[in-house]
């Protein structure tokens, strides 16, 4: 017996029908014939025959008992023994082609059942989500799950959801923005290798690269350094790539379009043997280099007027409410993250007040204060964000006292976690962390230009507006 839904019917005179059926396993031809079904099952007849012709539909679940038949043209199908037997009928016509970027995101069944790329889309996040998750149980991480509400979201310089709960009326809840200070509080309690995989929410704005609701992967190693973060980094991308590249081969995916930019690497026998390093770019250097001028001392208190007189030289527009860390970042984009527009980069060493959460060292080359620290670019879009930790009680609660100075220009500042700090008393050993936005590799892997494409019911605004006119 073989069930499934009915994508194409076609019919030669009146008593030869073809139909497609796909299954959980690919599309099956099956050829009905009403002489054949008549000597081999004697409840057919001719009424019941026309009924069937004329009743099934594209949409349509049907079970068919058969056995394999070759075709005149030499395609291998199943012959009908019995007449095929109606399931679950599709009450809508399906429409052969569904290309409205709002209507397939408004209704996503549809768009599943016409484009077969949304539904490769979703089997292809899949596997990369296993094969992330099989990255790290190999290296002996131990895959955790921490709390989505708490009294303080931290662990990234966002602006949090807040909710209230029924049996904590009196207190406002946040959604995490991350997973990170829960994931160092387990290092700190003595898990040396830890990583999750689930959702975080950032109440911000709706475009190609970002969602308020979204995936993302984190993990902590103790004694890792910056260098051995981004050697990791590169060493995930490749295997994914290879892994999907494999999958491709056998024939899975033929919907979606290759990656624009792929990792480099060198195979032998099915295996990577050799990953070529992505190009490091450090930030103050190139950014002088870019702009033609030095940035002067960023821990000075001239440091922000004269980095914002840089715009106004440059005629760059200035961020929404505009701090040091901001206008900074503003200068990345413009200037540093289109170097990774032909192949992946990292980022290295941001000054001090982009990253309040990881250790810092005086750079000797440019006598500033700078984060050991990397982003990964790829296309002119950031994928993973990794450091070395900050483990001073201490200096995390001056860094943490910074960017409390800085929230009445800017809401996203980091806000100070007592908890956290008394938890970094105990005593962190050094740590790298890193962080990446499954959403975004899975577009990266797909060709998808939108998240809203990876996601399976599209973006946040999607989301709400389904049900309403």
């Amino acid at each position: 017996m073989l069930v499934g839904k009915i994508s194409s019917l076609r019919t030669a005179g009146s008593k030869l029908l073809f139909m497609d059926l796909v299954t959980d396993t690919g599309t099956v031809q099956v050829v009905c014939k009403l002489p054949h079904l008549q000597q081999h099952h004697s409840a057919t007849t001719s009424e019941s025959w026309k009924a069937f012709t004329k009743t099934a539909r594209k949409g349509d679940y049907y079970s068919v008992v058969g056995h394999k038949h070759v075709t005149e043209r030499g395609e291998l199908s199943l012959l009908a023994s019995e007449l095929p037997r109606l399931l679950s009928p599709s009450l809508h016509q399906v429409p052969e082609a569904y290309e409205h970027p709002e209507a397939r995101a408004r209704n996503r069944h549809v768009d599943m059942i016409v484009n077969a790329e949304a539904i490769q889309t979703l089997q292809m996040r899949h596997e990369i989500e296993a094969a992330i998750q099989a990255f790290f149980n190999e290296r002996e991480f131990v895959k955790v799950t921490t709390p989505l509400l708490s009294a303080t979201a931290g662990g990234a310089a966002a602006r949090p959801f807040e909710t209230v709960a029924t049996e904590l009326s009196d207190e406002t809840l946040q959604l995490r923005i991350a997973p990170e200070l829960w994931l160092k509080r387990l290092v700190v309690g003595g898990m040396p290798k830890v990583y999750e995989l689930g959702p975080a929410f950032r109440n911000e704005g709706v475009d190609a690269t970002h969602n308020p609701e979204f995936n993302i992967c984190e993990f902590y190693e103790a004694y890792a350094s910056l260098d051995q973060l981004m050697a990791t980094t590169e060493r995930l991308l490749c295997e994914l790539d290879a892994y999907i590249e494999s999958l491709r081969k056998l024939g899975k995916f033929s919907a979606l379009s290759l990656p624009a930019i792929r990792p480099k690497y060198t195979e032998i026998a099915g295996s990577i043997s050799e990953v070529q390093p992505f190009q490091r770019v450090e930030f103050i250097p190139t950014l002088e280099k870019k702009l033609g001028s030095k940035l002067g001392h960023l821990e000075t208190d001239d440091a922000y007027s004269h980095i914002a007189g840089l715009f106004s030289e440059k005629n760059i527009p200035k961020p929404v409410n505009p701090t040091l860390p901001r206008l900074l970042d503003a200068l990345a984009a413009e200037y540093l993250e289109p170097l990774s527009k032909e192949e992946p980069i990292f980022i290295t060493h941001h000054p001090a007040c982009m990253s309040p959460l990881s250790k810092h060292f005086k750079c000797p080359n440019t006598g500033q204060t700078v984060a050991a620290r990397a982003e990964l670019f790829i296309g002119g879009c950031e994928y993973a964000n990794m450091y070395e930790e900050e483990n001073s009680p201490f200096e995390q609660r001056r860094k943490f006292e910074e960017q409390l100075q800085q929230r009445s220009r800017d809401a996203e500042a980091m806000q100070l976690d007592e908890d956290y700090l008394r938890c970094l008393e105990w005593g962190l050993p050094p740590t790298g962390g890193w962080g990446c936005g499954v959403d975004r590799l899975v577009m990266l892997f797909s060709g998808r230009e939108r998240m809203s494409d990876v996601l399976a019911f599209g973006s946040l605004r999607t989301v709400v507006g389904l049900g309403k006119k």
